[in-house]
């Protein structure tokens, strides 16, 4: 029995080599899902940022509070809902954001089509944008590629990466009604420091995310790498943590280049 075992039982070395192939093939099932998020936003958002009367409907209307609350509605939502997640409730979820997340940031381009920019001063331009879009992404891959190559456990800095972006939430929607509550304090205004402070704080939060977000599926690959209902689940959370990080450091990276 032994010598059966010994003949045709995979070696180690096979195995590890199975498991690296596999493992490359899931992380680019999540990368492909995030460019394709991430391409399909972007069309979004310069559709209704382009296009004046989607524009007005979007922006202009009392239904542009359906339109900035509703990432954060389903992102909420999703921790009531997706508890026992399924390959088809998970993919439903990203693709949801994806297309809510791009609705709002349409905004951008109506700034840029109209010439104005964030309260914290500046201008609003395409050029803006895309130098934006390409500086995250590529500080969006560096991250990612030292998650994947780092030795170092990114366990606990990336738990409480996770609860210090739940609590800067918090505080960003009490932000939402303090500048009317306390209209004398001007550090609390639109454009003023706590603005800043509450978008860096995402940001930087987020790039934290990503290199632990990498490590973490890398990890949880090994464990489900026979389970295809779970790696199908994963990449679509995958690529939903990957997609939410990239919109927080471009939004931050955005609101840099186009100050004064």
């Amino acid at each position: 029995m032994n010598d059966f075992n010994q003949q045709y039982a995979p070696r180690s070395g096979q195995m590890d080599a199975s498991i690296d192939q596999g493992m490359r093939a899931f992380m680019m099932g999540v990368y492909s899902k995030l460019a394709i998020g991430i391409a399909l936003s972007g069309i979004l958002a310069f559709v209704a940022g382009s296009y004046a009367p989607l524009t007005y409907l979007l922006y202009g209307t009392a239904l542009r509070w359906i339109v900035m609350l509703a990432p954060a509605a389903l992102i909420m939502g999703s921790m009531f809902f997706m508890r026992s997640a399924s390959p088809r409730g998970s993919g439903i979820l990203y693709w949801a954001v994806v297309v809510a997340m791009g609705l709002s940031m349409g905004i951008y381009f109506a700034m840029a089509s109209a010439q104005v920019g964030f309260a914290t001063g500046g201008t609003m331009s395409y050029m803006a944008i895309t130098k934006a879009f390409l500086v995250t992404s590529s500080l969006f891959g560096a991250l990612s590629l030292y998650g994947y190559t780092t030795k170092k456990d990114l366990g606990p800095v990336g738990a409480a990466a996770i609860m210090g972006i739940w609590a800067l939430f918090a505080v960003s929607i009490v932000y939402l009604i303090l500048p009317a509550l306390l209209p004398n304090v001007t550090w609390l205004q639109p454009g003023g420091p706590m603005e800043w402070i509450i978008s860096g704080g995402f940001a930087l939060l987020s790039a934290v995310i990503v290199a632990w977000q990498t490590q973490s599926l890398r990890q949880n690959y090994r464990v489900m790498a026979h389970d295809n209902r779970s790696l199908s689940v994963m990449t679509n959370f995958g690529a939903l943590n990957f997609f939410i990080s990239f919109v927080n450091i471009f939004q931050f990276i955005l609101r840099l280049m186009s100050s004064d």
